[in-house]
This record gives C-alpha cells, sequence and structure tokens, in this order.
C-alpha cells in the first residue's frame, strides 16, 4: 500500500505543478493577485507530495520491500541501513526521485525567501520551475516509476547495490552534485521571468545572485566530492580522469562560474545584461545535458546510469524544447534588455568580460571532446576516444591564463584604471611569485622542474595578488580592525573563492608532477622505497565484512628508520552477487598522501600490489572547500536581505501587482 501511496503523490505533485506553471502567469496577464499569489501555496504542496513520496521509496528499502521492483535491483537484506538509504538513489529511478525532490526544495526556498520580490517577477519565476517540474514527472511517470511492483511474484532476496555505491563519498556527493544542478534551474527560471517582463536592471541582479552563488558552491562541493571518492575508492590514485560524467559537472560549473561574475558586472554596473541572461540559459542547459548523458546509455562510465535508449529520446526532447524554447525567447527578448555602457578597457568590466570568455572557451573544449566521440560513433566513423591528452593541452593553458586575470582583476576599478596605480599594487606579488617560482621547486626537489615553477609562479601571484587587494584596500582605515569590519561579506567571499582557486591549481599541478606511482609484485616481508618512505608487506590476512569477505594487507610504512604508518588495503568480495571491490588504504597529510591498494593475488602467496607517494593532493579538496565557503560567504551580504520600503508597502495596499509582497 505505502508504494500505491507514494505513486499517488507523484500523480498529485504533477498536478501541482501544472497549475503551478499555469495559474501564476495567467495572473499576472489578467493583473490578477489573487492568482499570482497562488503560486506559493502551490509550490509548498508540490514540495509536500514529493518529500510524501521520496520518504515512502525510503520506507520501501529500510523493510526490504523486495515487491517493489527498484528496492529488488538495488538492494539486499545483508545491506547495512546506512547504504539501504542511500540506495534510494542508487539507480536511475530514485536518483530521478531525488533530482525532483531537490528540484522541489529550490522551489520551496524560492517561494519563502523571495519577500523582497515584486509580485508578478515572483509568479513567473515559479512559473518557469513549475514547467521545469512538469517535463521531469512526466518522465518518471511515464518511463521511470520508482514504485512499479513485482507482483505476484515476489522475490525472497533483492540483487545488490553497486559496490561503488557502498560508501560514504557517495552518500553525501549525489545530494550535492544535485543541489547544484537544479539549483541553476532558480538562476534559468529567473532569467526567463526577466525576458518575458523586459525588466531586467541591477535589482533583478541582486534577486538573482544569492541563489546563483549559493546553487555554484554546491556544485563546487559536489564536484569536490566526487573527485575525493575516486580518489580513495578506486584504487588507482587519481582524482580526475576526464570521464564523460565528470565533464557533464564541470562544464555547468564553468558556465556558472562565468555567470557569478558577470551577475556582479550587471549589479554593479548595468553591463552585459543580455549576455548574464544567455548565460543562465546555458548552465541550465548543461545540467539538462549532463542529466541526459547519465541517463541515455549512449556512453559507459562508473558514474552512468546504464538505460533503454528510450528514456534518453525522452530527456533529449525535453533538452531540445527548454533550449529551443529559451533561446527563441531570448533572440526575441534581448534587445529589450540589452545595455550600452561605456568602460574603459582597463576596466573591472574588460577583465570580467575577459574573464567570461574564458571560461566559455574552456567550457566548449570540454564539450567538444566529450560529445565528439559520440557524434562519431553515431555519423559511423568507428569508435573515437578523446583522453586527457586533449583535454589537458586545452585545459591547462587556458585555465593558466584564468588564473592570472583572477589576480589582476580586484585590483582593477569599475569603469576605469590608471595603469601607473595597477603596477604599484603588482609589482610587490609578482616579485614574490617570482621569487618562490625559482626557489620552490629547486628546495623541493633535487632535480628542477620549470614545469612546477610555472605553476608556483601564477598561483602565488593569484593568491598574494588577492591578498595585496586586500591591504590596499586597509591602508587608509584608522586601525586595521576598523577596516577589515567595514568591508563586505561579499568581499570577503570573493578574496576565500579567489585565494582557495589559487590553492587548487597549485595543488592539482604540483600533484600531478611529483607524484610517484609504483606496480610491484610484494610478498610478505619484501619491501620498495619510493619518495622517502619504505613499505613493508608484513601478512596478507582473511576478514568477514557485514556483506562481503576480503583479504587484507597490513603495510607497514617507515621513514628514517621509524614507522611513519599502518595502512590496511583490502581486496573484496560481495556475497550477493560476488562482486570484486578494490578498497584502498592512505595515510593523508596536509602535505603527502601515503597510498597503497592490492591487486590480484599471484603464485607463491605474492600479491600485485599499487604504491603511491601523492604530494600536496589534500590541498586541492582545501582549495574546494574554501571556494565553496567563498560563495556561502557573499550570500550573507545584507544587501541581499533588504526589507520593504514605505514606498512598497504602499504599492502594496494600494493593490499594485509590481509592488514587493
Amino acid at each position: 500500500m505505502i508504494p500505491e501511496l507514494a505513486h499517488f503523490a507523484l500523480i498529485l505533485a504533477l498536478g501541482l505543478a501544472a497549475l503551478m506553471a499555469a495559474v501564476p502567469l495567467v495572473g499576472v496577464a489578467n493583473d490578477n493577485i489573487l492568482w499570482m499569489r497562488a503560486s506559493r501555496s502551490l509550490a509548498v504542496g508540490f514540495f509536500v507530495f514529493i518529500a510524501l513520496a521520496f520518504a515512502c521509496l525510503a520506507y520501501s528499502f529500510l523493510i526490504d520491500d523486495f515487491s517493489v521492483k527498484y528496492v529488488a535491483q538495488n538492494s539486499n537484506t545483508l545491506l547495512p541501513d546506512r547504504y539501504k538509504f542511500s540506495a534510494v538513489w542508487g539507480g536511475h529511478e530514485g536518483s530521478l526521485l531525488l533530482w525532483i525532490l531537490i528540484l522541489a526544495t529550490w522551489t520551496l526556498l524560492v517561494a519563502t525567501f523571495s519577500r523582497n520580490l515584486p509580485l508578478d517577477m515572483l509568479a513567473r519565476v515559479l512559473s518557469v520551475m513549475g514547467m521545469i517540474a512538469v517535463g521531469f514527472l512526466l518522465f518518471m511517470l511515464l518511463t521511470s516509476n520508482p514504485f512499479d511492483r513485482l507482483l505476484p511474484n515476489v522475490p525472497t532476496e533483492g540483487s545488490d547495490l553497486n559496490p561503488l555505491l557502498q560508501d560514504f563519498g557517495l552518500i553525501i556527493h549525489p545530494p550535492m552534485l544535485y543541489m547544484g544542478y537544479v539549483g541553476f534551474s532558480v538562476a534559468f527560471a529567473f532569467a526567463i521571468a526577466a525576458l518575458m517582463s523586459g525588466r531586467l536592471d541591477s535589482a533583478w541582479a541582486r534577486w538573482s545572485r544569492p541563489w546563483t552563488n549559493t546553487a555554484w558552491a554546491f556544485l563546487t562541493v559536489g564536484i569536490g566530492l566526487g573527485s575525493w571518492w575516486a580518489y580513495y575508492e578506486l584504487g588507482w590514485g587519481g582524482w580526475w580522469f576526464w570521464d564523460p560524467v565528470e565533464n557533464a559537472s564541470l562544464m555547468p560549473w564553468l558556465v556558472g562560474t562565468a555567470l557569478i561574475h558577470s551577475l556582479a558586472a550587471t549589479e554593479k554596473r548595468g553591463v552585459f545584461k543580455s549576455w548574464t541572461i544567455l548565460l543562465a540559459i546555458i548552465a541550465f542547459s548543461l545540467s539538462l545535458l549532463g542529466t541526459f548523458l547519465v541517463r541515455s546509455g549512449v556512453l559507459t562510465s562508473v558514474h552512468a546510469f546504464a538505460n533503454d535508449p528510450e528514456r534518453g529520446v525522452f530527456i533529449l526532447g525535453f533538452l531540445l524544447f527548454v533550449v529551443g524554447g529559451s533561446l527563441t525567447l531570448y533572440a526575441l527578448r534581448a534587445p529589450v534588455v540589452k545595455s550600452v555602457v561605456k568602460f574603459n578597457w582597463l576596466s573591472r568590466e574588460s577583465f570580467l568580460l575577459a574573464n567570461n570568455v574564458l571560461l566559455m572557451i574552456v567550457m566548449a573544449t570540454v564539450l567538444l571532446g566529450t560529445l565528439y566521440p559520440l557524434f562519431a560513433d553515431a555519423l559511423g566513423w568507428g569508435k573515437i576516444s578523446v583522453g586527457p591528452p586533449y583535454f589537458n593541452f586545452f585545459f591547462v593553458p587556458l585555465m593558466g591564463l584564468l588564473c592570472v586575470l583572477i589576480a589582476v582583476a580586484p585590483m582593477v576599478n569599475w569603469k576605469r584604471s590608471k595603469a601607473q596605480d595597477l603596477m604599484k599594487q603588482l609589482w610587490l606579488p609578482l616579485g614574490l611569485a617570482i621569487s618562490t617560482a625559482v626557489i620552490f621547486p629547486w628546495l623541493y626537489h633535487e632535480d628542477y622542474k620549470w614545469t612546477a615553477g610555472v605553476a608556483v609562479l601564477i598561483s602565488v601571484w593569484l593568491i598574494a595578488g588577492n591578498k595585496m587587494d586586500l591591504w590596499y584596500r586597509l591602508r587608509h582605515a584608522k586601525t586595521p580592525l576598523q577596516g577589515l569590519l567595514k568591508l563586505t561579506p561579499s568581499y570577503y567571499g570573493m578574496l576565500l573563492a579567489h585565494i582557495g582557486m589559487g590553492l587548487c591549481a597549485l595543488a592539482a599541478c604540483l600533484a600531478t608532477i611529483y607524484s610517484d606511482q609504483r606496480d610491484l609484485r610484494m610478498e610478505p616481508g619484501k619491501s620498495v622505497d619510493i619518495g622517502g618512505y619504505r613499505f613493508e608487506l608484513r601478512e596478507i590476512s582473511r576478514l568477514a565484512g557485514p556483506n562481503y569477505m576480503a583479504d587484507e594487507g597490513l603495510i607497514d610504512v617507515y621513514k628514517n628508520g621509524e614507522l611513519e604508518a599502518q595502512l590496511r588495503p583490502q581486496k573484496r568480495r560481495y556475497k550477493s552477487g560476488g562482486n570484486i571491490m578494490t578498497e584502498a588504504a592512505i595515510d593523508p597529510g596536509l602535505f603527502r598522501d601515503l597510498y597503497v591498494a592490492l591487486g590480484e593475488p599471484l603464485n607463491n602467496g605474492a600479491w600485485s600490489v599499487r604504491v603511491h607517494f601523492k604530494p600536496f593532493v589534500r590541498l586541492i579538496w582545501l582549495g574546494v572547500i574554501m571556494m565553496a565557503l567563498g560563495g556561502i560567504l557573499a550570500v550573507s551580504d545584507k544587501r541581499y536581505r533588504k526589507r520593504k520600503t514605505a514606498e512598497q508597502k504602499a504599492s502594496v495596499a494600494l493593490g499594485d501587482t509590481n509592488a514587493t509582497v
């Protein structure tokens, strides 16, 4: 009965989403305040029924209701409860329900926390969110219902959840990633609402910025968690391998980064209005493209859901409808919202424009490398693989140039700057960067690597340049504390995110350059020296887990003759399905990781073992955390929480539909 209740809740949610898509727009057209206000109530109802359906599916997993087909395919009685709960989004149907739940959550948040929006604008925004919800609910109910039954032949035991997903990282990674993916639907809805109304000004940008920054921060965390999970779970020691599904999350992040900078320019100076609208459309369209790639069956990936192509056709049709419809509206209405504001080539506007152009070029190269093999296969050109050499050839130098822009941009004034004033701020960070680039690779490693020098030069310049900008802003304050208190959370968020970007770039380059890896044949009592450490295999033992059996190695790690760490890598065989998984053992450190993974058993008690020395790799995720915190900190700026003015309150009293409610 519980699955049927959940199915009925989805149908009711579809009806409410359809009403939310239509009723507010009709209210705007007829100047009907009651119908426009109904959008908030519809958003609440939509969320309640989606949450009810999600709770029912989670309950079905926890009680092992194998009469539900999706539960039987993704769980069994031996699965620990925490993984039974995460199994709710471990397959296609459940992850789609999570997608819709997060969409409903964003919709509810917009309805609840947008009291400073004009009523007609809020009605349009929620209407667009309702249209998106209708598309995904139809997709679920027609092709991907998670509550289909296996009656009357109910299995006594279910299949197993993919062992790759039986991990803490995969409990939190998809929700965070989807919060970012789906969050861009809010920026998209604001953009479409602005095109409908023809009202795109600094106030519009101020309304949209906190939602966009929050979505970007969640997506940043989601991508970072995916990188971290791949690093420790897949056993190969890498943190990014240009998988098509990884690229599918990176592309909207790149466009989202351009969008938050473009929104800043639109709010501050009223420039790039049409461009900002287009970026919002592209960001959400790329999120939908990622959904298509993961669920269409057109590619093979450890992250993808292998499903029948008919589902992919539905998503592709919805994607074309959203992209085609929004771009058509943009073509018709963009001239209404275009801006003509003059600025000098040496101005923050110019640097933000260059930032946007670079990010879009990077996105285009990633998009081409991701989709080209699919087009080649569809056109009969054969199986073509586009791997890391292609992506690194374009991505690394373009992102290096972007880091140079980030180092300089905060020091440049809006509208116009003087070259001599800018040089006064630049010479100290640049001198520090050059000195560090010359000294660090020489001190760190016996062989000077010029690639490490370049990475250090650019990254240190970025970090030092942003700190120099902070010092420059404090130079006239009576006390440093007084100056710090006058700066806005938005500025601190930008500063933290930029420094995080520099740290992430530096760590990624140094980890790639200085990492050392060995694939070895090891027997108990044998050892190997790598990165100044000695790894000695002591024994291989057998142990039993809750739903698996494992061979576990015990490896002592010595530095300068003293025991530094003990690592226990495992090779697991899961009881249900017999899947074999590698569980790497890692001794983490701020400036280095010691990493060991068991391969296959060999003759005479020997094993193949992969040993890594990974310097600076933890700083990658520290940089990611700093970037995400910067995005959240910017949202806390008080100007995004302005109360109603007396004039607006009077307008509401008079029934003005353009007033704030």
